[in-house]
């Protein structure tokens, strides 16, 4: 066996043939010439590749492995790792965008010549575009730190990125000269932009959404390279995978961006994507922020960060007297305010912070003091609420906070407060009453960027109720210095007026019209069957296990994967009958090439676990122990199936959807098939029970279930239609819209 050959996993040969899992389990079942595995585990053992490969073509089953796939495969099976190998990569590709010239000079001899010569190039061109311990511009200790002062120079952290050695380049030639090509076709940057997306897994990594970034740029004042005052300098505490930095060079590239993370392979990675996309200088060190600060003596004149949210371990013992709390030392409850501090003392004076903060950061007894001194210093220049899904963790309405450090100029005593909760939500196209869309982000981008820019343009803002106001500092300083923006704004105009209720009326009575017609007949009077409720009463049961093994159904898991642009049908989408979620911004924010779903459900360029819903579908909640089963209609087709779900789909030839739904939701059936632990409850789907019927009677049985569905669906309807008419009369009677009478 060739030493180092790419090695591959079930679902990595899943993605080639563009199958799902359980396929590939199959084929290594009935064909005893499939590959032997080679490494790996018992339970997700290993394979050659270029084995699979060929037994792929040998079965018809693969006409060529496309060229991103190969490379991805041989990024994940790098006997180093996939990090150390995509930072190999983004070297390489840093060569290829900075000198296609020398690049091919050097490969084109062999593998050894070209590992041999690589190093020195590679370390050239690192050295030009991600320095060196050099200068980085910026006062000196000592310094006054004065806004403009360049006075000085301070020592520079090591470059996060060491040039690779020719030994361990030598069994990373196939992958990079595979990387070379797949740029030749489509780019350095878009190839690096592909690879970095399949191998950041929003499971472990918190990723800011693009659209948000691009929003705390322009709060910042990232205009052009013309815009008076326009920031040259750029820092990220907590740079990730370098979305903020990306977006201050959107619109000036040549900005100078510093970049610190804890993550020594994410301080790599983004190094060499940033220096991919921003010609300008390019800083990123490996090291925790608050405990070890690779830039202590630079004066950004913007920074931008996403904090990591409620650490407790941030380092409050040992940073007790540490010169960064001008304004207080924060609570071992309070690594936020601690990280705004940070923000602070990195900025030239009257440079910008912008940072996204959870909500409780602004109302937190344990931060009242540290709220009230930025208040006081002038240091907090604006609080605006996000709404709810706009950033992970998506359940809650995060904040974005602008601050300033002050200067010598004397700082407006108010503070300008935003709420974007009233943005409407996005279209997804889903359909009908029961579509819960998303926020719209360019509405939510468009309140708070127009409320900042005139407040800043003017000083003055004319309040806008239940959007934006222009509060005193001193009418926060209270007990609690609550900086939370709904609190502190008058009501928006009602929602709802007079005519808005009528149509509501009218809708609500058209429903309940239309309810009391679907409401199925009383069942005749006498005794059930002795087993009907365990379904024998209709003659012979079969399970859904056994109709799995018969070839009847495919049974498919739902999981964490998602493709760009697909929204996502989750658990709570099928418990409460509503349409598939919108795809959540961490993973639109992880780009990669677009790509249709294949006819076994998967999408091709979707994580390993992906699985597309398709029209006819049955899918059920593993945990809750709700008795719920759910058809997938053409409105909740092509969406990605979320976890803690299970997914049948039907051989129509065989059984029907809906008669098929509806025996799986019978309350014996599923109590028979359920676990419970100490606190959950756990569907085994495989052993719920179905009768054995012919497809004739099954379709007899499905349109009852079809038209139960419907009606449940209508009460859902007149549920909602009543909500909003009582909640509606509430307001309009509290806020004087309506009289009494």
């Amino acid at each position: 066996m060739q030493e180092n050959a790419t090695e591959v996993t079930a679902a990595g040969i899943a993605r080639l043939a563009g199958v799902g899992r359980a396929a590939v389990s199959n084929w290594r079942r009935r064909h005893a010439d499939f590959p032997k595995p080679v490494g790996g585990t018992e339970t997700s053992p290993a394979f050659l590749l270029a084995e699979v490969e060929e037994w792929l073509r040998r079965q018809g089953k693969l006409a060529e492995v496309p060229l991103r796939e190969r490379v991805w495969q041989q990024v994940a099976g790098h006997p180093d790792g996939p990090a150390a190998a995509l930072t190999q990569v983004g070297c390489v590709l840093l060569l290829v965008h900075e000198r296609p010239t020398r690049w091919l000079e050097t490969a084109a001899g062999s593998d050894e010549r070209l590992a041999a010569l690589l190093p020195a190039d590679l370390a050239h061109v690192l050295t030009v575009r991600l320095g060196t311990a050099a200068a980085v511009p910026g006062p000196a200790p000592g310094d006054d730190g004065a806004p403009g002062s360049a006075s000085g120079t301070h020592p520079a952290a090591p470059p996060a990125v060491r040039p690779p050695t020719g030994p361990e380049l030598l069994p990373s030639v196939p992958l990079l000269r595979g990387a070379a090509e797949l740029a030749a076709e489509n780019g350095a940057r878009h190839t690096y932009e592909f690879l970095l997306d399949r191998y950041v897994d929003p499971r472990h990594h918190t990723l800011t959404p693009p659209g948000l970034a691009d929003l705390m740029a322009d709060l910042a004042g990232m205009g052009g390279p013309d815009r008076p005052g326009s920031p040259r300098v750029v820092l990220d505490p907590a740079c990730g995978t370098g979305t903020l930095l990306r977006a201050a060079a959107r619109t000036h590239p040549a900005r100078e961006l510093h970049g610190q993370d804890s993550a020594p392979a994410l301080a790599e990675l983004t190094a060499l994507r940033l220096a991919l996309h921003a010609p300008g200088p390019v800083r990123t060190a490996a090291a925790d922020t608050l405990r070890g600060d690779a830039f202590p003596a630079l004066r950004a004149d913007a920074v931008l960060c996403h904090p990591p949210f409620n650490e407790r371990n941030w380092g409050h013992e040992e940073l007790a007297y540490d010169p960064r709390w001008e304004y207080g030392f924060p609570a071992r409850t309070e690594s936020e305010l601690a990280w705004v501090q940070h923000c602070l003392a990195r900025l030239r004076e009257g440079g910008t912070a912008v940072l996204l903060m959870p909500p409780a950061a602004a109302s937190r007894r344990s931060g009242r003091r540290i709220r009230a001194d930025l208040l006081r210093r002038g240091a907090l220049r604006a609080v605006i609420a996000l709404p709810p899904g706009t950033a992970p963790p998506h359940s809650l309405p995060l904040h974005l906070w602008v601050l300033r450090r002050p200067g010598r100029t004397p700082v407006r005593p108010e503070v300008l407060l935003v709420d974007t909760a009233g943005a409407p939500a996005a279209a997804t196209g889903a359909t009908g009453p029961a579509a819960r869309p998303g926020p719209d982000c360019d509405v939510v981008r468009e309140i708070a960027l127009d409320a900042w820019q005139a407040y800043e343009r003017t000083g003055v803002l004319a309040e806008r109720p239940g959007a934006a106001r222009v509060v005193p500092v001193i009418d926060l300083l209270d007990d609690d210095v609550d900086l939370t923006p709904a609190r502190h704004l008058p009501p928006p105009v009602t929602a709802e007026g007079p005519e808005q209720l009528v149509a509501v009326r009218e809708r609500l009575d058209a429903t309940l019209r239309l309810t009391a017609r679907l409401a199925p007949a009383a069942p005749p009077p006498g005794p059930p069957a002795p087993d009907a409720s365990a379904t024998g009463g209709l003659g012979p049961v079969t399970t859904v296990g056994e109709l799995v093994r018969g070839g009847a159904l495919t049974l498919v898991t739902g999981g964490t994967g998602g493709r760009r642009g697909l929204p996502v049908l989750t658990d709570l989408d099928v418990l409460t009958g509503t349409a598939p979620s919108p795809a959540a911004p961490a993973a639109a924010s992880r780009g990669g090439s677009g790509g249709g779903a294949d006819a076994d459900g998967t999408a091709d360029d979707a994580d390993d676990d992906t699985v597309v819903t398709r029209a006819g579908d049955v899918v059920l909640p593993v945990s809750g122990g709700e008795p719920v089963a759910r058809v997938v209609d053409e409105a909740a087709s092509g969406a990605v199936l979320g976890r803690n779900l299970v997914l049948l789909r039907p051989d129509p030839q065989t059984l029907d959807p809906w008669f098929l739904a509806g025996f799986l939701r019978g309350t014996a059936n599923h109590r028979r098939a359920s676990s419970f632990a100490s606190t959950a409850t756990r569907l085994d789907v495989r052993r719920l029970r179905v009768p054995r019927l012919p497809l004739e009677e099954q379709r007899r049985h499905g349109e009852r279930f079809r038209a139960l569905d419907e009606f449940e669906g209508a009460l859902r309807q007149v549920a909602q239609l009543g909500e909003r008419l009582i909640r509606g009369s509430y307001d309009a009677l509290t806020d004087g819209a309506v009289p009494p009478s």
